[in-house]
């Protein structure tokens, strides 16, 4: 991990910040074929950063043809495994040689913290990448249950062209959860980086040129989700599309690919998740922490975020007491300045959506303000039922909303009903009343005494409406990029003199 800088060392390093202004297709820096473009604005100030490609279908056609060519002729896909290692990893290590100007670039785009940026997103970046391709030369094919009279193998290849439409709030990890595991497979890419966030997507895929991924295995195509998202999920030539962002979205891309060629997809989506917290937890200072960390971090625009406490009556009013105690700890303002913990929201459309639901169907325990600049302060609301607005729908910003229970197995009914699955805490005193509990809650990641989402090697992805045909992080993240071939040899060849 880099040591942190200080702000006024930060703000140089912005001012000085040459940023990236070019989609990447077959290797060459363009813009886009109509010479259009679109500006990218910093969320903190509202300044205009630079002007991005707006690509469209004819762009999407070139990079799709150049991904398809470098497939075919196998310059990454038929590279020996220890080759491919070698590439990826020549690509972390140039990353982590630009943590810094990664770090401020991702903050200026997204209104990151620069704490979160530095500490976090790209040294996990890093670690991913590392990670994946040290598993290319340990995934194994398989032999099946053999004969005297035959042998079978089941083996591993590439899936071919992948679409990777990411998300705008961690633009450069989910980029990095979507290269490693398909890059490793020896897909060839077409990646779609949010429009609100592309910056450092362009950067990664010149660094990947530098690093010796060969020309059009990479490509980036800037742009709207209508005239880049759509043709990439409609594509004829794309084999699989993966996306991380809205469950609304999503749904998008399964009518595109049902509309095309039935091209496989991967969905990672909303969440609305619960903590649970039981009466005989032990040390309520220890679960205060992590509910704010998991209700706060990354301004709650994460999708695995606490967005619901649903709390037993009985310890309700300490806990709730501790929460605002270190949420208030929690400083607002200029993501660069390392001292603050929660920056601006990523835009004005999201910011005002987020602002709407502060005079929602519920009573603020906590703050509730908001702040020039997108600004929206940590907030605690505490609604009557699980049936209200704040509690059911996905807000994404710094809100944690409260919902008070009596029992584990209310708790549990509070926790399971919703649309979604992808994740959810459960604290608890006694190990086997949280494990149960953890057993029954119906999402694709549940921690036991604490918050989070598990590491790269544990499969990340919902259930229900948050997610769909497979998950990311882990060797499990392999197989979405991967299709088994079963190669049958038949061992008889009809001479009577059989050994």
């Amino acid at each position: 991990m880099s040591d942190l800088l200080s702000k006024s060392e930060y703000q140089k390093v912005a001012r000085e910040l040459k940023l990236p202004t070019s989609a990447v297709i077959n290797g060459e820096l363009r813009g886009a074929a109509s010479g259009e473009t679109f500006a990218t604005l910093n969320p903190a100030t509202g300044e205009h950063l630079a002007d991005i490609p707006a690509c469209s279908k004819e762009d999407v056609d070139a990079a799709v043809s150049s991904a398809r060519a470098a497939f075919n002729d196998g310059r990454w896909s038929k590279l020996h495994p220890a080759e491919r290692k070698r590439a990826i990893l020549r690509l972390a290590d140039l990353i982590e040689q630009n943590t810094v100007e990664l770090s401020v670039m991702e903050s200026l785009d997204a209104g990151k913290t620069i704490f979160d940026c530095q500490t976090v997103d790209v040294p996990e970046t890093v670690n991913v990448l590392r990670w994946h391709a040290e598993a290319i030369d340990k995934i194994y094919d398989q032999v099946s249950p053999a004969s005297d009279h035959h042998i079978s193998m089941i083996v591993r290849e590439p899936v071919g062209v992948v679409g990777l439409v990411l998300p705008w709030n961690f633009p450069l990890l989910m980029l990095a959860w979507k290269i490693g595991p398909s890059l490793a497979a020896g897909c060839s890419l077409v990646v779609k980086p949010a429009v609100e966030t592309s910056l450092t997507a362009m950067r990664v895929a010149a660094l990947a040129l530098e690093a010796g991924i060969p020309a059009g295995v990479f490509n980036v195509v800037t742009g709207s989700g209508r005239a880049v998202g759509e043709p990439i999920g409609r594509h004829p030539d794309i084999d699989m599309v993966s996306f991380t962002g809205s469950t609304a979205t999503g749904r998008k891309f399964l009518a595109y690919s049902s509309d095309s060629n039935l091209k496989e997809v991967v969905l990672e989506m909303g969440g609305k998740n619960p903590c649970v917290v039981m009466s005989d937890i032990t040390d309520v200072d220890d679960v205060a922490a992590h509910i704010v960390n998991g209700a706060l971090w990354n301004m709650g625009e994460n999708c695995s975020a606490i967005s619901r406490l649903v709390v037993h009556r009985d310890i309700k009013a300490q806990l709730l007491s501790k929460i605002s105690e270190l949420a208030a700890e929690w400083r607002v303002g200029d993501p660069l300045d390392p001292e603050n913990r929660v920056g601006p929201l990523v835009s004005k459309q999201h910011f005002e959506k987020v602002q709407s639901y502060l005079s929602s169907d519920g009573k603020v325990i906590y703050g509730g303000e908001t702040s020039e600049g997108r600004f929206v302060h940590p907030t605690i609301i505490e609604v009557e039922s699980n049936d209200t607005k704040l509690a059911r729908e996905e807000i994404f910003g710094p809100v944690l909303v409260v919902i008070t229970v009596d029992s584990l197995k209310e708790a549990v009914d509070v926790a399971n009903d919703t649309e979604y699955g992808l994740a959810a805490s459960v604290f608890a005193g006694n190990g086997k009343r949280a494990l149960r509990a953890a057993r029954a809650i119906r999402a694709g990641t549940v921690t036991v005494n604490s918050f989070g989402e598990g590491d790269i090697t544990t499969p990340f992805g919902g259930y229900k409406q948050s997610g769909f045909g497979g998950r990311d992080n882990s060797l499990h993240a392999h197989d979405q990029y991967t299709q088994l071939k079963t190669i049958w040899l038949d061992l008889t060849d009809g001479d009577s003199d059989e050994v």
